[in-house]
């Protein structure tokens, strides 16, 4: 199993899974058809699926023109608003595609149908990798835009959060310095924060280019303990793996003294409900682009206004 990340958007990440014995392949919030279309041609795969892992128009733009150039896709999803369904998912259902199997895990809070996805291969020595939308993120967790602290709280303690540790975690934005930045208020004394703020800065402080980069499974980018090394500036922090998270991110170290005092609460719930009102007013960015007019740049729907006369 092989997992193209793609950058896209502002900060987004959307997904393919390949399957190298048949060259079928799944791909993850399917945002930017253009782009997806682009890394299948080049991959030589044919995509057979579309697992959404939310409405939002940034993660399943691209469902319905993807389902009208591609008769037969189908789309999985546990929310009624997300284009193009074709299959609606509850938790716990597991799904097949060849040698790939898929586990739905409903998460809601960022909103109320959002399902991350964990998916291993049969018989393959690989770490089996999580696709958490925004649920989980690396050092940092989603907006509760539909739901409550309770229900995150579920989410990262109960469904997430007992994964194997191995698990790789592939979230849906690139938003990993601005998190280790609230973590390292949270926690200043955390070394392992600082080590992974040192090295996600290498490129993690801008949006990502526009690429596309690979992990295989076996770990195709050198590692360097306890996180691969990072020697090209365009390259994702993603995956990150489960382990990593409970060492520097504060939404999952709610028992954790320096995080209680930094809360002022006790309770867990109360403490991740402090936390995300805290990082929700964290050094917000000044300035965001426009969503609508980045989704055009990246469907190329300003070619004609840039060419040269």
């Amino acid at each position: 199993m092989k997992v193209k990340v793609i950058s896209v958007l502002e900060d987004n990440y959307m997904y393919l899974v390949i399957e190298e014995s048949t060259r079928h392949a799944l791909a993850v919030d399917a945002a930017v058809p253009k782009r997806l279309l682009e890394i299948i041609k080049k991959e030589d795969v044919v995509l057979r699926a579309i697992l959404t892992t939310h409405h939002h128009w940034d993660h399943a733009r691209g469902n319905e023109e993807l389902a009208q150039l591609l008769p037969g896709l189908q789309v999985f999803g546990a929310d009624e608003r997300i284009g193009a369904l074709t299959h609606r998912v509850s938790h716990g259902q597991e799904l097949a595609f060849g040698t790939i199997r898929v586990r739905c895990l409903f998460t809601p809070c960022h909103t109320s149908g959002h399902m991350c996805y964990f998916m291993w291969e049969d018989d393959s020595p690989d770490a089996p990798a999580l696709f958490s939308g925004d649920t989980l993120f690396v050092g940092g967790c989603g907006q509760f835009f539909e739901g409550t602290a309770e229900q995150m709280h579920t989410n990262l303690t109960q469904i997430l959060g007992t994964l194997p540790k191995d698990t790789k975690v592939f979230c849906g934005h690139e938003c990993t310095v601005r998190n280790l930045k609230f973590a390292l208020k949270v926690e200043p004394e955390n070394e392992v924060v600082k080590e992974k703020l040192a090295w996600a800065k290498v490129s993690g402080s801008a949006p990502c280019a526009r690429g596309a980069r690979v992990w295989d499974g076996s770990g195709i980018w050198t590692p360097l303990f306890p996180w691969q090394q990072r020697d090209d500036e365009d390259l994702p922090t993603v995956p990150s793996t489960l382990q990593e998270e409970f060492l520097y991110n504060p939404f999952l170290r709610l028992t954790e003294e320096a995080v209680q005092r930094f809360t002022g609460r006790t309770d867990p719930v109360e403490v991740l409900r402090a936390l995300r009102s805290h990082r929700d007013n964290f050094k917000k960015p000044k300035e965001r682009p426009n969503p609508q007019a980045m989704l055009a740049f990246d469907w190329g729907l300003f070619g004609p206004f840039l060419e040269k006369k």
